[in-house]
């Protein structure tokens, strides 16, 4: 049989059942997709519209205005977001680093490290709000019931909530970044006589730093969208923020405040509030992209 004919009987027949239910499957696929697609763009492109038509100088500069009046801005909460997730991230990063390194470079798999990681995944799961609720009891609400609270409604004690949050994702990334290095880089480092510690101190973790940064964003976009754990925690301010030990205003803590009040001014700093938010969710998402084109390895 020549390869003419050959190639003509591995044909498949447009009417054969094989084909047809491959045409079935490849229209439920592009329906699926389409279907997940969708939502995103429709939620993306009702927040642009009626978001977009607040942006202006005044709202990255000026206090929000008194309830029913209009102009204004959101500078406050804008400024407030940067500074309680860089507070969360500067708790959270060194320690889900260390957590991961012990769990991947010397714990050698026992069961403290098989406990560590069914807590992180566990508490991945855990709902926002009951973070907020820990941290309320912990750090905001008085001690005991009476007596004075450990730092009160404060930027700090929101960082400390987010930084909960944000431990799961950091560990789990950064402990799956470590175990793609190849052992063989290990070896060879041992072979000239580094100890542990260096290897994976010089050699490990710059091998991995990639997909560390793609779990620290990760983390950092989720922080930035929290909102029930600042409601319990950072509370929130209409004015500058005053310090670390003061309670301070956050984007998302503001859309919802200013979502629910019977104020047209109001509604419409939410929605330029939730531009935002979601335009910087979406810049953390792109770099986290770009960090993993790097090569790991």
């Amino acid at each position: 049989m020549d390869s003419a004919n050959l190639g003509n009987n591995l044909k498949k027949k447009p009417s054969s059942p094989r084909s047809l239910l491959g045409t079935i499957m490849t229209v439920l696929s592009g329906l699926c997709l389409a279907v997940t697609v969708i939502p995103l763009f429709a939620v993306l492109g009702f927040v642009f519209v009626q978001g977009v038509g607040r942006l202006n100088a005044n709202l990255f500069t000026k206090l929000p205005p008194p309830p029913g009046l209009g102009g204004g801005g959101i500078a406050n909460a804008i400024l407030g977001t940067i500074i309680v997730v860089a507070l969360a991230t500067a708790i959270a990063v060194p320690i889900g680093v260390l957590a991961a390194v012990y769990l991947s470079e010397f714990s050698g798999d026992n069961k403290l490290a098989q406990g560590v990681r069914f807590a992180t995944n566990v508490l991945a799961g855990v709902p926002s709000i009951i973070v907020g609720v820990f941290a309320y009891g912990l750090l905001v609400a008085p001690l005991f019931g009476e007596g004075t609270a450990l730092l009160g409604f404060s930027a700090l004690a929101g960082s400390i909530g987010l930084a909960v949050l944000m431990l799961p994702t950091i560990i789990r990334t950064t402990d799956e970044a470590l175990k793609i290095v190849p052992q063989d880089i290990r070896w060879a480092a041992m072979g000239l006589g580094a100890y542990n510690y260096q290897t994976v101190l010089k050699i490990v973790l710059p091998a991995a730093v990639p997909a560390i940064l793609t779990g620290v964003t990760l983390a950092i976009a989720r922080a930035a969208g929290e909102t029930a754990s600042l409601i319990f925690t950072a509370l929130f301010s209409n004015f500058w923020p005053r310090g670390v030990f003061e309670p301070i205003a956050t984007l998302s803590v503001l859309v919802f405040n200013f979502a629910t009040a019977p104020f047209a001014p109001q509604q419409q700093l939410a929605w330029a509030g939730a531009l935002i938010l979601v335009l910087l969710v979406l810049v953390t998402n792109i770099l986290s992209r770009l960090a993993t084109r790097q090569k790991t390895y």
